[in-house]
């Protein structure tokens, strides 16, 4: 019999925030590739992109059990602080602001699995 690994209410709400996160980033650059100019700039798409894969990378790690998930969530937290940066320079554009702050909580409460404060 397969059990589920045990999670923490603290893991349980990182696990939302990551998902939370790679969706609104995924939305992000269909609304960025939409507008395109400044907001489709390669580095940015790939930024968000980057954003996504490492939040589903760190939801696997936890909800599998690993040990490892510090180091992804450290990563993940790292990766969500730039691309809420990036949002950021977009300035009162309502998509990329509402991605920063999804993807800031989201660094946040990585960085607090991890270990360390944002």
């Amino acid at each position: 019999m397969v059990t589920e690994p045990r999670t923490s209410a603290e893991m349980k709400q990182c696990i939302r925030d990551c998902e939370e996160c790679a969706g609104i980033c995924l939305e992000t650059v269909e609304y960025c590739l939409r507008q395109g100019g400044r907001h489709a700039a390669p580095d940015h798409i790939n930024l968000l992109l980057a954003c996504v894969e490492m939040c589903r990378t760190s939801v696997y790690f936890m909800r599998t059990g690993s040990e490892l998930h510090t180091q992804t969530c450290g990563v993940c937290a790292q990766v969500c602080e730039a691309c809420a940066r990036s949002c950021e320079q977009f300035g009162d554009d309502e998509q990329m602001r509402r991605c920063a702050e999804v993807c800031r909580r989201c660094a946040d409460s990585c960085a607090r699995m991890a270990g360390h404060s944002m």
